[in-house]
């Protein structure tokens, strides 16, 4: 039987753009997991972009773009959806977006993907920015697509 390590290894060598291009995806990827967390149990504020002041759906996503990547997104979620490349639910890798229907509009809510049908993101009065289950019934039936940012278009 083959090590899964070795077989990687002859896979993608260390040197390949393959290799380096994943390693770049997961560092990328845990960079924006990691920041997002940091601001669990700030308050939310509509129109806030401030840890002090509060925060809503966007304004999180924008601030944690910024902080994890030097990301500059627009500031509405709906104008988010319109930034980088549409992908699958199926495909949803830790660092995409995902946007909901939340206010009877399309994508009137934004959170950042973290793996295993988790999302985090800044809920709305009176909540606080939280982890949620993408798996409940509420967020099912409300999801409307899911974007990857790519850092060439954010800066």
């Amino acid at each position: 039987m083959i090590n899964a390590s070795i077989a990687a290894d002859t896979t993608f060598p260390e040197s390949s753009t393959a290799y380096l291009k994943l390693q770049e995806l997961k560092q990328r990827a845990s960079d924006l997991t990691v920041k997002a967390m940091d601001f669990i149990g700030i308050h939310y504020k509509r129109g806030g972009n401030t840890p002090e002041n509060g925060l809503d759906c966007s304004g999180f996503v924008r601030l944690v773009f910024k902080d994890a990547l030097g990301a500059e997104l627009p500031r509405t979620s709906a104008e988010i959806s319109r930034v980088g490349e549409k992908i699958e639910q199926k495909d949803l890798q830790p660092g995409d977006l995902v946007f909901y229907n939340t206010l009877r509009r399309g994508f009137s809510h934004v959170g950042i993907y973290l793996g295993d049908n988790k999302f985090i993101h800044s809920p709305s009065a009176g909540g606080q920015v939280r982890i949620e289950s993408m798996d409940l019934a509420y967020w099912k039936k409300r999801f409307n697509g899911a974007r990857r940012i790519n850092e060439d278009e954010a800066k």
